[in-house]
């Protein structure tokens, strides 16, 4: 019997330890460190939160550029992909569907020419990039919708790629929701 006390007084002291004590001293060094991380890299516009840099958004309106399809539209408590291989049909149905979508609303792209994320969706179907070259595919399209200028739109394109992780991980990519709000910025300023 005393073993078993000695198992569930561990068991105890271990939940406390590293259910709570632990969890909060981490929480309170990432709010002293990293004040904006820790808050869900929340970005706001106006003082009012639009979106997280970390989480996609569905942007379907022509003016606005597209990020990668998710397979559960952007609903960050339900993360994950379809899990669909290669081989799948419905796989292949989707890509065709996101494929005939994306050609639809860019009709100046060639099929040959659109990149494979922006008519597939990441694993978790929360990303917030693009690839830059899927970037440049739309500049035509949302230069047109919000009359500006395609070098004026391609310049916001470049102004918003994120190189590699320190210089050598990952690849270039482009924050969706950062280059929308840089494209909103820009239609402000024509405006006035």
């Amino acid at each position: 019997m005393s073993e078993v006390k000695k198992a569930i007084k561990f068991t105890l002291v271990l939940m406390i330890l590293l259910g709570l004590i632990y969890p909060f001293i981490m929480t309170a060094i990432a709010n002293l460190i990293f004040p904006y991380q820790a808050k869900g890299s929340i970005i706001k516009v106006d003082g009012k939160a639009v979106g997280s840099e970390l989480i996609g958004q569905k942007f379907t309106d022509s003016k606005w550029f597209m990020g990668r399809p998710s397979a559960v539209d952007y609903n960050a408590e339900s993360s994950g992909g379809t899990n669909y291989a290669l081989s799948n049909p419905k796989f292949k149905e989707e890509v065709e569907r996101n494929i005939e979508e994306f050609l639809k609303k860019n009709p100046g792209v060639k099929r040959s020419d659109i990149p494979a994320d922006i008519v597939t969706s990441s694993a978790s179907g929360l990303d917030p990039h693009i690839s830059p070259q899927a970037a440049y595919l739309q500049v035509e399209r949302v230069a047109k919708a919000n009359n500006l200028p395609e070098k004026v739109v391609k310049k916001l394109v470049d102004e918003n790629i994120e190189g590699r992780f320190l210089g050598l991980f990952g690849e270039p990519r482009v924050n969706v929701l950062k280059l929308n709000l840089s494209l909103l910025e820009e239609i402000k300023k024509n405006k006035k």
